[in-house]
């Protein structure tokens, strides 16, 4: 029974996935190209910034999903634009999902404008375009057709009627988003945000004849940040997308503990809840320009009973710096910190 638990959740994982279409990370807020391209160049505590994420989801199941990325950006032209700045940067994704290693890879490039409205807002609207490609080993994948039940369990023993036609699929993406800011002082920040991905809903489909494309996903998010005294800073933070019938809501929030007086040394530890599906911890340290921030999602859904409530493990790093002094250091905009 155990076996036959494990097929069919591998199937009904593969069906959420499919309808689903694309990745996720719990840590939205630390995979802000992938979230929304306007973010590209918003970086209000330093001048640029590089990362990198990587998640493995459902590791209890006998072959889980694996995503990684690694992504930079920068703020340009902020001496040359009065009260503005356009952001440049870019974004690769990996992601590699069950037994027939269905490999998707994309990279993007993206750019940003990002303009002071008066002292305490700014209005930022970005761009991004990129190619993906995506593959699968046909030989590998035992499909729904494949399968019949011999008495105790389920057992791929017949041919399958799909016949694939190439075993790899690239096409052109894009995408958009808008961002506002709003920081009314030293120690209150707030930013939301909107982003539609796959604009032009391209066509993946390994098949001659397929008529498979990438539904358009929408996402919005709102970010905070409170200091609420010298040692403590309140970030809450809710995330919702929509892609044809699947959704992702996620709220929760985290804190930034100041260790070192100066802010050179941080504490992280925070909560989020995942609509319908997960609980997810969050834990953390930033050392200077370099935060690690790990997360683990504990599955609370039905789904607990098939992967004991093992859901998935998920890590960033992300290195924020300041340009040298000859190209000067000109502060944008303003969100809590212990350094001040």
């Amino acid at each position: 029974m155990k076996l036959k638990a494990l097929i069919l959740m591998s199937l009904f994982v593969s069906l959420i996935k499919t309808e689903a279409q694309d990745f996720h990370f719990s840590q939205f807020i630390n995979a802000p190209l992938l979230t929304n391209p306007a973010n590209t160049g918003f970086i209000p505590a330093a001048d640029f910034r590089l990362g990198a994420n990587y998640r493995n989801q459902w590791a209890s199941i006998p072959v889980p999903y694996k995503t990684y990325s690694i992504f930079g950006d920068a703020q340009v032209f902020r001496n040359k634009l009065e009260s503005g700045w356009m952001g440049l940067g870019g974004v690769i994704l990996r992601d590699v999902a069950g037994s027939g290693n269905l490999t998707s890879t994309k990279a993007y490039a993206s750019v940003a404008y990002h303009q002071m409205l008066g002292l305490s807002s700014l209005l930022s609207a970005g761009f991004n375009i990129g190619f993906a490609n995506k593959r699968v080993d046909p030989n590998a994948l035992h499909l729904g057709d494949q399968y019949v039940w011999n008495g105790k369990f389920f057992e791929a023993t017949l041919p399958t009627a799909d016949n694939f036609s190439s075993s790899t699929a690239t096409y052109l993406d894009l995408q958009a988003g808008i961002n506002y800011a709003y920081f009314p002082s030293e120690n209150a920040y707030f930013n939301a945000g909107f982003s539609v991905l796959h604009i032009n809903t391209p066509k993946e489909t390994f098949f001659t004849n397929g008529t498979n494309v990438i539904p358009r996903r929408y996402t919005a998010f709102v970010n905070g940040s409170f200091k609420m005294s010298q040692d403590i800073i309140f970030n809450p933070n809710a995330y919702a997308s929509f892609q044809a019938k699947a959704k992702e809501v996620v709220a929760g929030g985290n804190v930034h503990y100041n260790l070192s007086g100066d802010g050179e040394k941080q504490l992280i530890g925070g909560l989020y809840y995942r609509v319908g599906d997960a609980a997810i911890g969050m834990a953390g340290f930033q050392l200077k320009t370099m935060t690690f921030t790990f997360t683990y999602d504990a599955t609370v859904s039905s789904l607990s009973q098939y992967n004991g409530s093992k859901g998935a493990v998920e890590f960033s790093v992300i290195k924020e710096g300041y340009y040298n002094e000859y190209f000067g250091n000109k502060r944008q905009s303003l969100c809590p910190s212990f350094k001040y």
